[in-house]
């Protein structure tokens, strides 16, 4: 990327005696004005009138002035810069997002419901990650691979939008099979950074992989995973049963979540635990995540600088040759 060219001065310390030279103009030309005796008559016809050169004349000490301006500004030594901009990202950071899709994932205690609310502040912290991978794992009962990860992120968003509670993985909360089956999108990274954000509104109740297991497994491979508990406290509206024509019949139920599991899965791989219990909350926790975990970017620049003094320096010259030319040609009778 190219910056405007700009006009420096590489000692910019000699423009001071520009005004310098214009208090020696005017002293001079006061001085002149002084000099020149001044007497009446009433009549200027016994006087031949000026002659062309006589009105010139005058202009020969302004050429003089000119040169030694130009001279000023050549000892300035303007340059004209060229500057050059590189940016350098690093391998970046490469992060999987673990989601609870469980039924209870239908509670409304967040609006419209946690799922539909993950999905809304998980987007904008996807398009936010722009030199970053995003893969995408979601879990129940027990957990698949959603989307590895990608640096598309259109891929992810449209992958995120597609996640529903449809009943096709089984129902529960497998905390340590979405945990594991995210190191395992992980492990063979050879990004600087490897990130698991891990979202959940319950407790672990199914799967075979024990989360403790899973996440000295995140150790291992010094993946980092930052854990969220979904959900307000007390109790909340959600799905509780099916209605005869298989819709939703709700119900206030308890709100459970293991916060202690949670935090002892963030302490173990070096990561943080957040609660979110609204909207508001969870749009701030993944601000938050945004916040802590940075791509470095590192700029460069390049200034090639064009030498300009020589054009003054001959403006110079030639203007205090002319002056001369004219002294000693033209002018020559003038004293």
């Amino acid at each position: 990327m190219k910056m405007i060219n700009d006009i420096t001065f590489l000692n910019p310390e000699f423009l001071w005696f520009l005004i310098m030279l214009l208090i020696v103009i005017g002293f001079d030309f006061s001085f002149k004005k002084l000099k020149n005796s001044n007497f009446k008559v009433s009549s200027l016809k016994f006087l031949n009138q000026p002659s062309f050169k006589s009105k010139v004349y005058p202009f020969l000490i302004i050429l003089r002035y000119l040169a030694i301006t130009f001279l000023i500004i050549a000892l300035a030594r303007p340059q004209i810069l060229d500057v050059s901009v590189q940016t350098k990202k690093s391998r970046g950071i490469d992060i999987v997002m673990a989601v609870d899709v469980s039924s209870s994932m239908l509670a409304q205690d967040l609006k419209p419901n946690r799922l539909e609310a993950l999905k809304s502040v998980a987007k904008e912290f996807i398009n936010e990650r722009v030199n970053d991978r995003i893969g995408l794992v979601v879990y129940a009962g027990e957990s698949y691979t959603k989307t590895p990860v990608t640096s598309d992120k259109s891929i992810i968003v449209n992958s995120l939008n597609e996640i529903v509670f449809d009943g096709i993985i089984e129902d529960g909360t497998a905390i340590g099979m979405g945990l594991a089956t995210s190191v395992n999108r992980l492990k063979e990274s050879k990004a600087k950074s490897k990130v698991i954000i891990l979202l959940t509104d319950g407790v672990n109740n199914s799967g075979f992989i024990d989360p403790n297991t899973s996440a000295n497994l995140a150790l291992s491979f010094g993946i980092k995973t930052y854990t969220i508990g979904l959900g307000s406290n007390g109790n909340a509206l959600a799905p509780i049963g099916l209605n005869s024509d298989g819709s939703f019949k709700y119900g206030l139920t308890k709100v459970e979540i293991d916060e202690k599991l949670l935090k002892t899965i963030a302490e173990t791989t070096g990561g943080l635990y957040f609660r979110a219990t609204d909207n508001k909350k969870l749009k701030d926790i993944y601000d938050e995540i945004n916040k802590l975990e940075k791509t470095e970017v590192k700029e460069f620049k390049y200034t090639n600088a064009e030498e300009v003094y020589r054009i003054f320096v001959l403006i110079s010259i030639s203007l205090i040759l002319l002056e001369w030319i004219l002294r000693t040609t033209i002018f020559k009778s003038f004293i």
